[in-house]
Formats: C-alpha cells, structure tokens, sequence
C-alpha cells in the first residue's frame, strides 16, 4: 500500500493536522518509538556544576515543566560535545537515517519530570530525535497510549512522533504527579533534541507515517491539531489520557488514551 494514498478513517483514529508549506496536511499519529542506548561519556563537572547554577539562579523549572537551556554557553564548558552528536548520528545511521542530526539544529532541554503532552500544536511537521544526557534518577519517559515506559539513563536515545503524548514520570508510578519532583532532590534531567521533518521519506518510513488520511475530515482546519472521530483532542497532563479539546476532567473512554 502507498504511503501517499488517501486513507479511510478507522475507529479511534488519530489524524495529525499540520502546516506543510503554506497548506494545512493530514497524516496519521505513529504508533512507533524507536529507542536505544548509545555509549556517550560522563558530562564535564564544570559543565555540571554551571548547569546547576543555571537551573537554580536563572531558571524557573517547576516539577513537570520543561524548558530550553543555553546551548552556546553549555559547549564553552564541554570539550566533547560532538561525541555526544555523534553517538546519536551513528544510532540513527542504523536506523536509514543516514546524517540527519548532522544537518539539522539542535536544542539543549531540561526537564524536572515532563507533565503528559502532545507536541502536534506546534511541531506537527516533525519527529523529535531525543538524547537524555543525565545519569539514572528512577525516571521513565512514559507513553501512556502505547503502554510503552523507556527508563532514562545516560545515552538513552529517542525518535518518535511529537503528536504522541508522553510524560516524564517516577519509575513504578502511573500518572504524573508534581510531589514525585520536590525541589529539594536532583530530579533534573537534561537532553539534546532534534526536528526531523515527518514529511522526509525516511522519517516517514522509520516511523511507518501515512499522509493525506481521512479525506473526510473537515476542510477548513486553519492551525495545527491532533483529532479523532472528527474533533480536536488534548491530553490530560497527569493521566496522559486524550480528553476532548476544552474539556478538562472527561477523558475519553472508549480505548483511546
């Protein structure tokens, strides 16, 4: 079957709405999440010890909040930084994503546990490539959709659709809570992230994407959004359930999460 070909709708299918050039575009929502483990060295102490800084001095993460760390002034401090870039590059070398990380941006992330989401409002057109940095602190990166929890160590490395909702949650728990990330305890986890573009036939392979379904859905989608059945769907930030755009507390419940 093409990739290509316009889809039906199935039961409780999820279609990604984003913008493709100066059109909105419909695909479906992966199910797929590639992950591994590479071999990448302990980070810097000096590099540590100005992160805490950051994080302590110049930063407001809260438990569950994730934000965007200096990266030009991480890598005056990390000597080895492109052994980092290229563990993940050659990971994904294996994966037929020949020198994708080596041609795209990189952003440098911290998170103190990650409240359940989804990225399709904003980065619709992409997959994220994920590079966890930090040592193990009983952390999962947990998709509740997939039932699929990935313990995040140093060098765990991720791709998967932004549209996925996910979390950061404690190991052995279900759902989010800000109690499980006090501030009195080294909860902080920090990665590299990467976009890569869905719509490139290799991201779309590797993440077994199908575009322009459900040609029944409505016409007049002017921003991007992840639907199902015909509505716009959010995701409860602690059970990382699909609820109802707008309708905070009614998860759905009729085998979509």
């Amino acid at each position: 079957m093409r990739r290509n070909a316009p889809q039906p709708p199935t039961p409780n299918h999820l279609t990604s709405y984003f913008w493709s050039g100066d059109a909105i575009r419909r695909r479906c929502v992966s199910d797929v999440v590639l992950s591994g483990t590479v071999d990448v060295p302990e980070l810097p102490t000096r590099l540590l010890a100005d992160w805490t800084r950051e994080l302590s001095l110049r930063m407001t993460l809260g438990a569950g909040d994730v934000d965007v760390m200096p990266l030009a002034r991480a890598r005056a401090r990390w000597p080895n930084y492109s052994q980092y870039v290229q563990a993940a590059s050659d990971w994904t070398n294996t994966l037929g994503l020949p020198g994708w990380l080596a041609s795209k941006d990189v952003a440098l992330m911290a998170c103190r546990g990650a409240r359940y989401h989804h990225d399709g409002e904003q980065y619709g057109g992409a997959a994220f490539c994920n590079l966890f940095l930090s040592e193990d602190k009983g952390q999962d990166v947990h998709f509740p959709g997939l039932d699929l929890r990935i313990p995040l160590t140093r060098g765990t490395v991720l791709i998967f659709d932004t549209c996925q909702p996910h979390g950061v949650i404690q190991r052995g728990r279900h759902a989010f809570d800000a109690d499980d990330f006090p501030v009195d305890q080294d909860g902080t986890q920090v990665f590299l992230t990467w976009e890569l573009p869905i719509e490139d036939p290799d991201v779309a392979r590797a993440l077994h994407v199908a575009f322009d379904v459900d040609p029944s859905g409505p016409t007049t989608v002017n921003d991007e959004q992840v639907r199902r059945n015909g509505g716009r769907v959010e995701v409860c930030p602690q059970s990382g359930h699909w609820r109802r755009a707008g309708a905070s507390g009614h998860a759905l419940n009729d085998g979509v999460r």
